[in-house]
């Protein structure tokens, strides 16, 4: 599989190279992507963010500084996707609207999640494992279900990352 056209920050590290699809994206510094991942053109992966095994980043994505994205992670960027336009010809970029999605500081993608398009996931957000999120989901709180809805708030736990850099309270 190919590394293409990626802009890569120091130290990143990517586990096995021959096993991942990273094309036109940018990947910060000390960020490490695992086997099976693939990162489309135009996303965008902060500094010290873990990308875990199988999960799918699309066109359009942007991921801040010290996500954690678990295994089977799936986003989506487009909200009507078709094969063919109503003519009957297969779409080209130029037949779709990308829409964006941004996975804020600090936040939590739990393993075999799907982030829809057009959403945001707020500052330490935590998504749990299975949930699919339709709405934007708040700074600290806790998703879960689907469609995701608001179950807690990563505050009210004892680990809450108390700086930028991740340091859990001792």
């Amino acid at each position: 599989m190919p590394l293409r056209n990626v802009q890569f920050g120091l130290e990143t590290v990517i586990t096995h190279p021959d096993l991942v699809n990273l094309y036109e994206c940018s990947i910060g510094d000390g960020t490490r992507i695992g086997p099976f991942v693939e990162i489309q053109k135009h996303s965008h992966v902060g500094a010290r963010c873990k990308i875990s095994s199988h999960s799918f980043i699309c066109e359009g994505v942007t991921i801040e500084d010290e996500v954690f994205i678990g295994h089977g992670v799936m986003f989506t960027n487009g909200l009507f996707p078709r094969a063919c336009t109503p003519e009957g010809r297969l779409q080209t970029d130029a037949d779709w609207t990308m829409m964006p999605t941004r996975i804020c500081h600090g936040a939590s993608i739990g393993s075999n999640a799907t982030v829809i398009c057009g959403n945001t996931v707020g500052r330490f957000a935590l998504v749990g494992a299975g949930a699919v999120v339709t709405r934007d989901v708040p700074d600290y709180a806790i998703v879960a279900g689907v469609p995701a809805k608001v179950i807690g708030d990563v505050r009210d736990r004892e680990d809450l990352p108390t700086q930028s850099t991740g340091m859990a309270t001792p």
